[in-house]
């Protein structure tokens, strides 16, 4: 199962800013069981945007969705016209299911509301590509919805290795660059000068490469 948690409400209205008309799209499969991102979720992120909006004269226009899961296209269907009459969408999905989202609608912008932090175990007979790396501090709402640090081999932050040839990887021929993907996204939303803003370094602690990790939500226990 996929765990995530929440990212601040300040961080969110951060993200949003630029817009008005905002779709939160919940999931109701894993990130609902772990308490992040399901139908009562979305409810009280909605309530909090909108309290903020007006704290800070933001005018943010707030509708809400949840649908069964966000990775899988017979479900993101039933999403679509709420999606196109929205001018960005804030996905309570895990990275995934945000960037399943963003493939599908290419020219709206998509914006990750959980911070991903680990990946449990699903065992049936079929194909995966890796999207999302759980690293516990989501960055796709800077790059189009499109991750650099699982979908890039380089795992780079500020810009594509130089090393793809016709847009392929360098380290992977069979596999897209992740930088063509990202560029292409940032210019079909708009959101090209993106690039012109440096990431610093990751903070790895919040990562596997910190150790096991666990998610206690205090507020649930008893």
């Amino acid at each position: 199962m996929i765990v995530a948690e929440r990212k601040t409400i300040s961080e969110l209205v951060e993200i949003l800013r630029p817009h008005r008309n905002i779709l939160v799209l919940g999931c109701g499969t894993c990130v609902t069981v772990c308490l992040s991102g399901g139908e009562r979720e979305v409810s009280i992120i909605s309530s909090a945007l909108r309290i903020a909006s007006r704290v800070q004269g933001l005018d943010f226009t707030i509708s809400e969705l949840t649908i069964e899961r966000q990775c899988d296209n017979i479900f993101i269907e039933q999403a679509a016209e709420a999606i196109e009459k929205a001018d960005a969408v804030l996905s309570t999905a895990c990275g995934a299911g945000v960037q399943a989202i963003a493939e599908r609608f290419p020219s709206k912008p998509v914006y990750a509301g959980l911070n991903t932090t680990f990946l449990g175990i699903l065992e049936e007979r079929g194909v995966w590509t890796e999207k999302c790396a759980a690293c516990g501090s989501c960055v796709l709402h800077k790059y189009g919805g499109i991750c650099p640090v699982t979908r890039c081999a380089k795992r780079l932050l500020n810009g594509p290795c130089g090393g793809s040839r016709e847009d392929r990887c360098e380290v992977r021929p069979d596999r897209p660059c992740a930088w063509q993907l990202i560029y292409r996204r940032l210019r079909d939303i708009g959101q090209l000068e993106r690039l012109m803003e440096m990431e610093p370094p990751k903070n790895w602690n919040s990562s596997l490469s910190g150790g096991p990790r666990v998610l206690v939500r205090e507020d649930h226990r008893v």
